[in-house]
């Protein structure tokens, strides 16, 4: 699967789009669905609380591993996908579409996110 374009990535495996009225959405690449294997159990961020760019904000349990959830951007989320909660395998099936994971009003955008083609490099992918 190859990562969407209008997307930005972390290093640490998160995506971000685009602020729209000031909010973006995170989610977890394809890349670190496949690495993870099937995913059991989500814990994301309450809405209300600030999540701080490059900080734990939750984690991602699957039948191989505990992964931590970093914050791809500071500022405070606005909504979780009760869905992903519900039924964690949409991680996995959809990382880009249904398989977001939280929505943040974006106060600071980190500088250091790539794009789809150098997160590609990152990879290898």
């Amino acid at each position: 699967m190859s990562n969407p374009q209008q997307l930005r990535y972390s290093k640490e495996h998160e995506w971000v789009s685009a602020a729209e009225a000031g909010v973006s959405t995170v989610g977890i690449t394809s890349h670190a669905a496949d690495a993870l294997g099937d995913v059991v159990y989500v814990q994301l961020p309450e809405v209300g609380s600030t999540v701080t760019a490059g900080d734990t904000c939750g984690e991602l349990e699957s039948t191989k591993s505990v992964s931590d959830l970093y914050a791809p951007v500071t500022g405070e989320v606005t909504e979780v996908n009760q869905d992903v909660v519900d039924d964690p395998a949409l991680v996995n099936s959809a990382p880009f579409e249904g398989g977001w994971l939280f929505k943040v009003k974006v106060s600071e955008e980190p500088g250091d996110l790539l794009s789809a083609d150098e997160y590609a490099s990152f990879t290898g992918n």
